[in-house]
């Protein structure tokens, strides 16, 4: 059971500008920790459970500095709104909001086009995009399965911070959704990384054997590409 706890929301002030900070109390905690979630672009506090929030909130002031140098370096943020150019399997699409057309969203070409009530835009698209992944990432997952003769009982696709996939003992399957943003061969690698989780729950020689194997190629390119360009996949948002 975590002994730690999300106590809200505060705020800090980096060169007169408000900027929103994530609190997180924990039992375990024995000093102050600022950190800033790369994925999310969220930046956080750490405290002991029992410390004043406004004690902790000085002192996390004064450290405007480092919170000025680490936000400098998070690419900014693409709202999936009319006009946004956002990767689509590695290429770039436009999103064509056009009033009066059907609210269905398409895909032509390299322009995404939809209807529908503009104030929407963003939700239907990126829930245009978690279906469009869940989708192709399940065919995948169970066509390269069968080919190799492994079984696959479930899968399924979310949003986590910290990782493009796991794999349970029970052979259910996640993804981040954000794959579909990425390179296809990076996200076969993706897949192909899962499946040889079905074999080997570590990340042992004989695992890193059979995830090559089941891709059929060398899985560190895409290993590099996530690690260069995958935290800005997560830049897209509604």
């Amino acid at each position: 059971m975590s002994t730690a706890n999300f106590d809200g929301d505060a705020a800090l002030l980096v060169d007169g500008v408000t900027v929103p900070v994530r609190v997180r109390r924990s039992a375990r905690a024995r000093a102050y920790r600022l950190s800033l979630d790369a994925a999310r672009g969220e930046l956080r506090l750490s405290l002991p459970a029992r410390v004043p929030l406004k004690k902790a909130l000085a002192w996390a002031q004064g450290h405007e500095d480092w919170v000025r140098a680490q936000m400098a370096q998070q690419p900014p943020a693409t709202l999936l709104t009319n006009a946004a150019v956002f990767p689509l399997e590695g290429r770039d699409v436009t999103i064509h909001w056009v009033e009066g057309a059907p609210r269905t969203i398409r895909l032509d070409g390299d322009r995404l086009l939809l209807g529908g009530a503009a104030e929407s835009v963003g939700a239907r698209v990126q829930r245009w995009l978690v279906a469009r992944a869940r989708a192709v990432l399940e065919s995948e997952s169970l066509a390269l399965a069968r080919d190799h003769g492994l079984i696959v009982a479930s899968v399924g696709v979310g949003d986590p911070r910290s990782r493009w996939g796991s794999c349970a003992s029970s052979g259910a399957i996640r993804y981040s959704w954000r794959l579909i943003l990425a390179p296809p061969d990076v996200r076969r690698a993706t897949v192909a990384h899962e499946l040889a989780h079905l074999l080997h729950m570590d990340h042992s020689p004989a695992f890193h054997a059979a995830h090559a194997r089941i891709l059929g190629a060398d899985p560190r390119p895409a290993r590099a590409w996530l690690r260069a360009h995958g935290a800005g996949l997560h830049r897209y948002r509604a």
